[in-house]
């Protein structure tokens, strides 16, 4: 949060040299591989894996462009969703998707080569639910981070001047998102890195 507010703070004491600014609103999908090796839980027996089909997602929000010539920064407010499917192998095998929904915080740098643009960036990610529980008993419980850090990286293109299609390819810098923990407070670390291309179409206001 610190190195949001930081951001934020230093983008708007920029806001006088940048001589372009545009609002715009945007919304798109995703798809999601999750990279993660099956977990065994100790002293039981369940064993948790990912499916590894691609889970779509969905993300809508609004951003602000103040560009320089050809650079500009764009840092964007996103409400996005993802689902990631498991396999739980106990005395049954059984399916257990997750919801997840965060509010996505991207902050993208770029440069634009006439209505082409190339941009990356930092991505805030904080959850804002409660995803089920992988393991439906009493004596383990999921933990999720409640913020983590990533990245994200791609190529736009501006139509008319109003029109915006961006896609990108999102990473994660954090490789432990997700937990089990037991009754004992001894805790199981899932390796959950989500692996996301998104797809955009935005509208810019302004010039």
């Amino acid at each position: 949060m610190k190195k949001i507010i930081v951001l934020v703070i230093a983008v708007m004491l920029a806001f006088p040299a940048f001589s372009q600014l545009n609002f715009g609103i945007m919304a798109g999908v995703s798809t999601t591989s999750v990279a993660m090796d099956n977990v065994s839980i100790p002293s039981s027996s369940y064993t948790i894996k990912d499916l590894k089909s691609s889970n779509f997602g969905f993300h809508a929000g609004v951003f602000l462009r103040l560009g320089i010539k050809k650079f500009y920064v764009q840092p964007e407010l996103l409400l996005s969703t993802r689902s990631t499917k498991y396999s739980i192998l106990g005395l049954d095998t059984t399916s257990v998707t997750q919801i997840f929904t965060r509010l996505n915080v991207p902050v993208m740098l770029g440069f634009k080569f006439g209505p082409v643009r190339l941009n990356a960036g930092p991505s805030f990610n904080f959850l804002i639910n409660s995803p089920k529980d992988l393991i439906k008993e009493d004596k383990y419980k999921s933990v999720y981070q409640s913020m983590t850090m990533g990245y994200q990286a791609g190529l736009g293109l501006d139509i008319l001047k109003k029109l915006t299609i961006d896609l990108r390819f999102e990473g994660s810098l954090k490789k432990y998102q997700n937990q089990i923990q037991t009754a004992a407070g001894d805790k199981i670390a899932l390796d959950d890195r989500p692996n996301t291309f998104l797809l955009s179409f935005g509208y810019k206001f302004g010039k």
